[in-house]
């Protein structure tokens, strides 16, 4: 069958394809149309010489179909590192690579390694992974982190770290969980994936569910079942969206289109709210728009209820990305937002504005060190206002809906 025919019959699916020369592999990459993006090849004027070269010789065409675009860069990976296609090798050399290393430390974290730090890195990890392509560990290791609840804390804390409050640390922080069985449950699990065995994986937190069941402890296998749950439904949008680009500001040609508000509204106990409004364009998007009701924080910090906000909004990868964040405040809500950013891996230029008594000044308070970012905002304070005077008012509303229902109880 000529390969341009084989070609039409791959799936409409995320995966990766393979071309081969004479029965060696010479090429293999992710999509996540695997019909489409292997298709893309035989299709028009190429104007790279190396894919010239490349598909002048390729005389078969396969492919390997992946549940979601994060399996489908795992695969790729895996291959290039067993199989090392000369096409792959050659533009690894134009490329730059990273890794994905699990540390040796009692309780073992994953992090993100450059290819050129491995040579002196290398005795600190355990485990290596990849290479993958560079742009995208950091959308990886957040995805990884929040399935697998991969600490990012330190043991011996004097109180339980954020990602606990929210179900996603086992409590390295505060000595609720154990070495070994940090290994059994979150070490061992993730190399798993990592190692592409997620069918075996998945099997095995099965096993694992319908022992705990058996057993009577009912809190293990919830937690068994929601990671089975997540990793059947794994959310990498954002993997879509955002890391097969190298930079969403370069992209838009240094416009910024798409900006989320926050603000927190504070009134007792009962009435901590935090709210979300995103603006695209220069329109308003009420569809997008997002209330949170406060859950964690004891007192009436507003920075501590903007660090639950933002740390709850982005475990949600499936709500895409902004080109830029926008904060109800002054230096303390910019910096508690940009510490969440660095958690998170992510790298979105945050701007607070702060207000004067009675909200008659606006002050910019810049956490962007991008020139480009920083004249924009210069030249867009107006419209900021605006978003911040659109997350004010939802927050209140949504507050004095909480009120109305807490007087009518």
């Amino acid at each position: 069958m000529d390969i341009r025919e084989r070609i039409k019959l791959f799936p409409d699916q995320s995966g990766i394809y393979l071309f081969y020369s004479k029965g060696e592999l010479v090429y293999v990459g992710k999509a996540t149309s695997l019909k489409k993006r292997a298709g893309s090849y035989f299709v028009g004027k190429r104007n790279s010489r190396p894919i010239e070269a490349m598909i002048s010789e390729v005389d078969k065409a396969d492919y390997r179909e992946t549940d979601s675009v994060i399996e489908a860069i795992i695969l790729e990976a895996n291959y290039i590192k067993k199989y090392q296609p000369k096409y792959n090798v050659k533009e690894k050399d134009n490329k730059s690579w990273n890794y994905l290393a699990l540390t040796n430390d009692f309780f073992p974290r994953l992090e993100a390694v450059r290819e050129h730090e491995l040579v002196v890195k290398e005795k600190d990890y355990k485990y290596i992974f990849g290479p993958f392509p560079s742009m995208k560990t950091k959308e990886m290791l957040r995805i990884l982190h929040n399935l697998f609840c991969v600490s990012r804390c330190l043991p011996g804390q004097k109180r339980p770290c954020f990602d606990y409050q929210i179900g996603h640390c086992m409590g390295v922080c505060c000595n609720e969980i154990t070495r070994i069985d940090y290994r059994e449950k979150v070490i061992k699990p993730l190399v798993y994936f990592l190692n592409g065995r997620k069918k075996t994986l998945l099997l095995s937190l099965e096993r694992r569910m319908k022992k705990a069941s058996r057993e009577m402890d009912f809190e293990e296998a919830k937690r068994l079942r929601d990671q089975l749950h997540a990793l059947n439904k794994i959310r990498d949008i954002s993997l879509l969206d955002r890391s097969f680009l190298y930079d969403s500001f370069e992209e838009n040609g240094g416009e910024i289109r798409s900006i989320e508000g926050y603000d927190i509204s504070n009134m007792g106990e009962s009435a901590k709210v935090g709210s979300l409004v995103v603006l695209i364009g220069k329109e308003m998007k009420r569809e997008k728009y997002k209330k949170f009701k406060i859950k964690t924080v004891q007192g009436q910090s507003d920075v501590d209820c903007l660090e639950e906000v933002l740390t709850r909004r982005f475990n949600h990868d499936d709500w895409g990305m902004p080109d830029l964040i926008l904060v109800d405040g002054g230096k303390p809500q910019v910096g508690i937002a940009e510490k969440v950013l660095i958690r998170f891996n992510l790298d979105i230029p945050v701007v607070g504005i702060a207000k004067g008594e009675e909200r008659k000044n606006n002050d910019f308070i810049l956490g962007a060190k991008n020139k480009e970012v920083i004249e924009w905002i210069e030249n867009n304070k107006q419209l900021l206002i605006k978003v911040r005077d659109e997350a004010h008012r939802f927050a209140i509303s949504y507050q004095r809906q909480l009120l109305r229902k807490r007087d009518y109880q």
